[in-house]
């Protein structure tokens, strides 16, 4: 398995079957959209425009299957919904024996139906740039101690070639208020069953594609 940076919250993840576009709105941002018209395209939260023709369209809860990857959808609150109104999305991805959580713009506090939804997560993709927007480092570091990855890829945090509608923070900000390091920056990770059997969570660094 394969993971890429687009910017925003947009990943692509690549297996030998198929391949998943998590957030793919990168276009409106100044980026450079990874979607192709085989690869399944996931929302954590409704889109409105013309979106690229993919495979499948995904965009709230349920259960999916397609390609030998296995999607499921779980209702959550919106970042900054005053209600306890589920808007949004959060997804479970699993594929090779490597569970991925996607929480994008979400509410930190995780209840113990959601949690148990997502079950045991290998590689929680999460959000960072706060400022209103988005899960800050406090918040995303709430949802990184209930999950209890392996593996940790943060996004969404400050670019100087994407037009975010507000600010973002610097990601060395946010690893400073985690107290943590990085293991490496990559272009792309690649990841195997066997490579998480780690003794504590680690921080990658993808680099925006």
């Amino acid at each position: 398995m394969e993971i890429q940076y687009y910017g925003g919250n947009c990943i692509k993840i690549t297996t030998k079957k198929g391949s998943v576009v998590i957030d793919d709105t990168i276009k409106a941002l100044g980026g450079t959209s990874p979607a192709k018209p085989t690869d399944v395209n996931i929302h954590t939260q409704k889109v409105e425009g013309k979106l690229p023709a993919t495979l499948l369209f995904i965009d709230g809860p349920g259960e999916y299957e397609v390609s030998n990857i296995s999607v499921v959808g779980i209702a959550a609150r919106a970042h900054m919904e005053e209600t306890a109104a589920k808007k949004v999305a959060m997804y479970k991805i699993a594929c090779d024996d490597i569970r991925i959580a996607v929480v994008g713009h979400i509410y930190p506090e995780l209840s113990e139906s959601q949690l148990e939804a997502l079950g045991v997560i290998d590689v929680l993709i999460v959000p960072v740039g706060g400022h209103g927007f988005t899960l800050d480092a406090i918040g995303a570091a709430k949802i990184i101690k209930n999950i209890d990855p392996k593996i940790i890829i943060p996004t969404n945090y400050a670019d100087s070639k994407l037009n975010y509608p507000v600010p973002a923070a610097e990601l060395f900000d946010v690893l400073k208020e985690w107290a943590l390091e990085p293991k490496e920056t990559v272009s792309k990770l690649k990841v195997k069953a066997a490579d998480l059997l780690l003794d504590k969570a680690q921080v990658i660094v993808l680099e925006r594609q």
